[in-house]
């Protein structure tokens, strides 16, 4: 109910106002996640919620910081007006504007959201216009660091283990060691993506039917009302039932398509990608970890999984969908 008043409530307000306000929100988000890291509640090992006393309602600054970087990326892009992007001036200065929120995300520690950071500073970028050459450097430069990454786990995997156990993040290793090479993962590291295989594999073409999932009601897979609701529906509800929100997913994201493209507005249209990229992204991990294919994190599947800050940033962002949608056509103060 919170999430519809906030998104009709967003939808009505012109887009070209947050994009105004991008700076001081962004300023806003990098200080709440400084506060959080000092001052948050620990959670699952992780020092990411505020807790407001007495209605007992957690807030994760990290969750509303992905709004606000893509309002700070859309507000430096709109700038360049379709330009091609250069390296010092635009591609690194935007850079560090993830960067920052993504140092403090990562310490708290909270892998996936700031991944979920870099998707969005990579799929804004593109469309922004950046030059193909700087995309092969990027490239390059992400191959380079897997592999050395790899090579450094391997070669001071203990030191590295202990300094992830001081962090509170010593199941960080265990989710890499399983997905990189499964067949030597110890069954705890391997636990929750074998059954979570099994159970979405036992629901067939047309699933179990609604609550008979056995291996999700057997408490065999955890937090299966957050991060893990795609393992109920594809137990549950089967191949059928797991295509149907896959579909639902794709009308959902073919519609802020359309919105970007027919947006006059660069400003609006900026923002509309950072929301798709940032969707996209969370589908795919979040379904993907579950099949497989994808290192575990804590990422919620978009409007399925339980949690309120996730809810309240995906409903404001469709209302700013909304909102581009409504009043891009409007001329803003300048050109009135």
């Amino acid at each position: 109910a919170i999430g519809f008043v906030v998104l009709i409530g967003v939808s009505l307000i012109n887009y070209r106002f947050l994009l105004k306000a991008a700076p001081y929100l962004y300023a806003l988000g990098v200080v709440s996640l400084v506060a959080v890291y000092f001052f948050g509640a620990v959670i699952n090992a992780s020092r990411g919620w505020f807790i407001i006393p007495g209605i007992g309602m957690n807030v994760q600054p990290a969750e509303f910081a992905k709004l606000f970087i893509i309002l700070m990326l859309a507000y430096f892009l709109a700038r360049k007006d379709g330009e091609p992007l250069r390296l010092m001036r635009d591609v690194v200065p935007a850079g560090l504007i993830v960067f920052v929120p993504f140092v403090w995300v990562m310490i708290q520690p909270d892998l996936g959201n700031a991944v979920i950071y870099l998707v969005i500073m990579v799929g804004m970028l593109w469309i922004g216009n950046i030059k193909f050459f700087h995309v092969l450097f990027g490239l390059a430069l992400a191959a380079g660091g897997i592999v050395g990454f790899i090579h450094v786990l391997n070669t001071f995997h203990d030191e590295i283990e202990q300094l992830l156990e001081s962090m509170g993040a010593v199941h960080w290793m265990g989710r890499i060691e399983a997905f990189l090479d499964p067949e030597q993962a110890s069954s705890d590291q391997t636990y929750q993506v074998n059954n979570s295989m099994r159970a979405i594999g036992s629901g067939a073409l047309f699933g179990k039917g609604f609550l008979q999932g056995t291996s999700v009601h057997g408490n065999f897979i955890p937090y299966t009302y957050s991060d893990s609701i795609f393992v109920v529906v594809g137990e549950e509800f089967g191949f059928v039932g797991a295509s149907a929100l896959l579909l639902l997913y794709f009308l959902l994201i073919y519609r802020l398509v359309l919105i970007s493209i027919q947006s006059s507005d660069s400003g609006g249209s900026y923002m509309i990608i950072g929301i798709i990229s940032m969707l996209v992204f969370q589908v795919f991990q979040n379904i993907g970890m579950f099949l497989g294919i994808l290192p575990l994190t804590g990422i919620t599947l978009p409007f399925i999984s339980y949690g309120g800050s996730s809810l309240i940033i995906n409903m404001l962002s469709l209302g700013i969908a909304i909102s581009v949608r409504v009043h891009a056509e409007e001329p803003s103060r300048e050109t009135a």
